[in-house]
């Protein structure tokens, strides 16, 4: 019988995070770990969001709901991008409907004091949490995560979330000494972050972008790549697959792969075959992809989804490898048997 550090090393995910084929295509889902499942509301009630996180009990539980009820190939651990921040004392709550919203949005150099890299000590309940999940995994693999420098910064500047990222975009042009001041201290943020993820057992992990989109490939280019390429330098060291994401970013598909990660994720506006190509162009060869159903389609009745996966492993079938999954998150409203289903059809279309 094969160790479970053989075992784990072998597994679909890692594998094709590598660009290596394997039995079938891995199938993990954004948003797994929580929003549609019952067993997760149950758990979670009269809990905060951030209370929920910072609780071993309930990140091990959360985290192990969707690999138990949807059979994927990867946990994600569960967690949010604002934690980090307030774990070195930065004044935010995630508002229920909402999202994180921050009490003193960064307007000065002054604001930046309260920003600092995340301490083991600091977090000691995410290195228990890791710790306890990679045990009880075994051969499946840990998908350790945070928020890439931009889209934090863009909560930390808006107060909140934002529908065009107006007072980030201004910040960005009107002083950008601040801005880059800012988004190099929340690139050591992620860093520190996720070297703690993984220096307790996390397989892989993801680093996500979620509204860089909202920007042009120019502003893109000078305010947020070199931030990013940071981030995923600093990690190479630990010879994880390092993965990335990021909401409406076709357009940035390029100058994402050339930030330095193995994967890239995309989203559902551009067909896998055409990410494969514009990703292959930018930094000189394929890279593998993840992605990349449409999250609505989650409701529209299995005669409407089963086609749209043929043709997403059709179209995969250009990268080195792919990773199946939606190109958003779950959303509360998905079906937790049409997500299952969904993991067995596509184990079983491309079973090698």
């Amino acid at each position: 019988m094969p160790s479970t550090s053989s075992a784990l090393e072998r597994s679909p995910f890692l594998l094709a995070a590598r660009g290596e084929l394997s039995t079938h295509t891995p199938v993990w889902f954004m948003r797994q770990a929580g929003r549609a499942l019952p067993e997760y509301r149950k758990v979670r009630e009269g809990i905060t969001m951030l209370e929920s996180c910072t609780r071993p009990d309930l990140v091990v539980e959360i985290t192990l709901q969707p690999v138990r009820r949807y059979g994927v190939d990867a946990a994600i651990f569960y967690s949010d991008i604002v934690l980090p921040l307030k774990a070195v004392g930065v004044d935010l709550d995630i508002k229920p409907g909402v999202g994180p919203v921050v009490a003193s949005p960064v307007a000065s150099f002054a604001d930046l004091d309260a920003v600092r890299p995340v301490r083991p000590t600091d977090v000691a309940y995410v290195t228990e949490s890791v710790q306890q999940l990679v045990s009880e995994l075994g051969g499946t693999p840990l998908i350790g995560f945070a928020g890439a420098p931009f889209t934090v910064a863009s909560y930390l500047v808006e107060g909140g979330p934002s529908k065009d990222h107006a007072k980030t975009k201004s910040l960005m042009h009107g002083n950008p000494k601040l801005w880059h001041a800012l988004a190099d201290r929340l690139a050591d943020v992620a860093i520190s972050y996720l070297s703690i993820q993984i220096e307790a057992g996390a397989s892989a992990i993801q680093l996500f972008d979620s509204w860089a989109g909202a920007l042009s490939p120019r502003d893109y280019a000078e305010f947020v790549q070199p931030h990013s390429a940071k981030v995923f330098a600093a990690l190479e060291q630990y010879g994880v697959p390092r993965l990335h994401f990021g909401v409406n970013t076709g357009e940035l598909l390029g100058l994402m792969s050339e930030a330095g990660a193995d994967v890239i994720g995309v989203d559902w506006r551009v067909p896998l075959d055409e990410a494969v190509r514009r990703i292959t162009a930018a930094s000189g060869h394929p890279k593998p992809v993840q992605g990349n159903l449409d999250p609505a389609l989650l409701t529209a009745g299995w005669p409407a989804i089963e086609p749209q996966i043929d043709r997403i492993l059709t179209e995969a079938k250009s990268a080195p490898a792919h990773i199946f999954n939606l190109g958003h998150g779950v959303p509360p409203t998905a079906d937790p048997d049409v997500l299952h289903r969904i993991v067995k059809a596509v184990h079983e279309k491309s079973a090698r």
